[in-house]
């Protein structure tokens, strides 16, 4: 048996709808299953034995109607018996259409049930404490009525040589050894996913203030700008437990260093969805456009817990669209404050020490 699996999105995306590629290795041990995604988002999936083969997409399939045709046509030469695509958009349209498989899973949406033999309910509202994205992908195996126990943690996998690695990081930084490690998700992917940089700075002084620990910063080196800007607002005697330097110099020296830390908080995005497949406590901080519902993922008021401007101040958002609400982010960020959930933050801070 031979299955297409297709998540061409983000890191975050890709990590989690790999639950999918999981799920079949467990129910179909001896099947080919291969993900289709973008090459940038890769390194979540080194190391996972429940992806036989991984297929790029590439920024020349998006910008090239006879680009994407032709990979739409090699994946038709591979004869998938199951293709699920998780996607669902314009290109995956395309590769579904013409993929030859027998079985083609996909969400049920107006206008586009045609190109698939089944069509899953997109789901509005989450059942369980899962969140909305990992429900969203575990609905599409339901139509395949697998016979295993369903496992809804996203997986990461990190090397004997990366751990090492890390732990000579941490060594090279002189991090204290008798303290724990805590990660801040510093910034969002996007100014309209980060939360405001003095407000930031409150949090991590919060953070110290109350806990004796080692403070790692995770940022990309475009955006050190910022970072040092957030470090510079922070009192002086948070500054001393922040080890500003100390950086992976990709995505899988990320994970290694994540891997040693104890918690993490800060904006949602990949770094939290990584922190969260390698088990660590994660407290996160929702843009205020973003739907909570969807990536407040194994909420369970202790291990993971998130705050969204909606939890304090619900009529500031209430009846806005999304496109009204992403308009006005900046605006609403300044309205969420850090005092507003300082308090839970601190019960986040006991309960993971």
């Amino acid at each position: 048996m031979k299955i297409l699996v297709i998540q061409q999105k983000m890191i975050g995306d890709v990590l989690v709808s790999s639950i999918i590629c999981n799920n079949l290795r467990r129910a179909y041990p001896n099947a080919q299953i291969d993900y289709l995604v973008y090459e940038s988002t890769t390194p979540v999936l080194e190391g996972n034995t429940s992806i036989d083969n991984i297929i790029l997409f590439e920024e020349k399939h998006r910008n090239s109607k006879k680009e994407l045709l032709s990979l739409a046509l090699d994946i038709r030469s591979k004869k998938y018996d199951i293709l699920i695509d998780a996607y669902s958009k314009l290109e995956s349209w395309l590769i579904a259409l013409l993929s030859g498989a027998k079985r083609k899973i996909s969400y049920k949406k107006k206008g586009r049930t045609f190109l698939y033999t089944d069509s899953v309910p997109f789901e509005a509202l989450p059942k369980t404490n899962l969140g909305l994205a990992i429900e969203r992908r575990l609905s599409l195996l339901e139509p395949l009525n697998l016979d295993i126990k369903i496992d809804p943690l996203p997986k990461l996998f990190v090397t004997n040589k990366e751990k090492q690695h890390a732990l000579a990081l941490f060594k090279e930084h002189r991090l204290i050894k008798d303290r724990g490690t805590l990660m801040i998700s510093l910034l969002g992917s996007e100014p309209l996913k980060t939360y405001p940089l003095k407000y930031m700075a409150q949090i991590v002084d919060t953070i110290a203030d109350n806990k004796d620990v080692n403070i790692l910063f995770n940022y990309l080196p475009k955006q050190k700008e910022q970072a040092r800007t957030i470090f510079n607002y922070c009192k002086s005697s948070t500054q001393k437990k922040i080890y500003f330097h100390l950086l992976g110099n990709d995505l899988r020296c990320f994970i290694a260093i994540m891997n040693q830390c104890d918690s993490i908080i800060g904006n949602d995005g990949g770094a939290i969805n990584m922190a969260k497949a390698l088990k660590k406590p994660s407290f996160t901080i929702f843009s205020p456009w973003i739907e909570k519902k969807i990536w407040a993922t194994f909420e369970d008021g202790k291990k993971n817990q998130s705050v969204h401007l909606n939890d304090f101040k619900p009529l500031l958002l209430s009846e806005k669209t999304e496109k009204e609400l992403k308009k006005n982010a900046l605006s609403l960020y300044e309205e969420f404050e850090p005092d507003l959930f300082k308090y839970k933050l601190l019960s986040f801070l006991l309960k993971n020490s």
